[in-house]
């Protein structure tokens, strides 16, 4: 495992959280961009937010003006803090970090080349 994934939970419905994602001991992931990625029960892993280097970010729909993206290249780390939260929000979130991600492919998994393991988030209504 490359990356580590931290801080889901249970909130109720409207509430936040924010989610982090560092490197594995010794490992640095500078000049690359970073996504999140979540996957429901049931459903297919679906695009969450990416962060280009330096800092270009890009949202889906669903969570956009809810979700900020943002990274502290020093560590190499990425944060997702996640507000107003919605019940369809539960999910197991992911991130991931890849080499050659340009904005057209920023949403597409198969363009990242490291994972991270997942973290729970559930939102109860």
């Amino acid at each position: 495992v490359q990356l580590q994934a931290s801080g889901g939970g249970l909130v109720q419905a409207g509430g936040s959280l924010r989610l982090s994602c560092e490197p594995a001991s010794g490992r640095t992931f500078t000049g690359y961009s970073m996504g999140w990625f979540r996957q429901a029960p049931g459903k297919e892993r679906e695009f969450v937010a990416a962060i280009r280097w330096p800092g270009s970010s890009y949202y889906a729909d669903s969570v956009k003006g809810r979700f900020t993206i943002s990274r502290d290249n020093a560590k190499s780390t990425v944060y997702l803090q996640m507000n107003s939260l919605k019940p369809e929000d539960t999910a197991v979130y992911s991130c991931a970090a890849g080499a050659r991600i340009i904005a057209s492919t920023s949403s597409n998994p198969t363009s990242y080349d490291y994972w991270g393991q997942g973290t729970q988030v559930t939102v109860s209504s």
